[in-house]
């Protein structure tokens, strides 16, 4: 069964508001927000939402 949430961990992806690639650590469902959070390995003290990050395209 497939996760709905976009990101794995170790996947890479950018951040919209800087352009930075970032590689995602772990992700957690937030049932009240209803949406995911990602914390990434190059900023481990700050999450993310999926709309701030974008899937990185080669």
């Amino acid at each position: 069964m497939r996760n709905k949430n976009k990101f794995q961990s170790n996947d890479k992806a950018t951040l919209k508001s800087t352009g930075e690639t970032v590689t995602i650590n772990k992700f957690s469902y937030v049932p009240n927000m209803k949406r995911y959070s990602y914390t990434v390995k190059e900023h481990p003290q700050t999450f993310y939402f999926e709309e701030e990050l974008q899937e990185l395209t080669t």
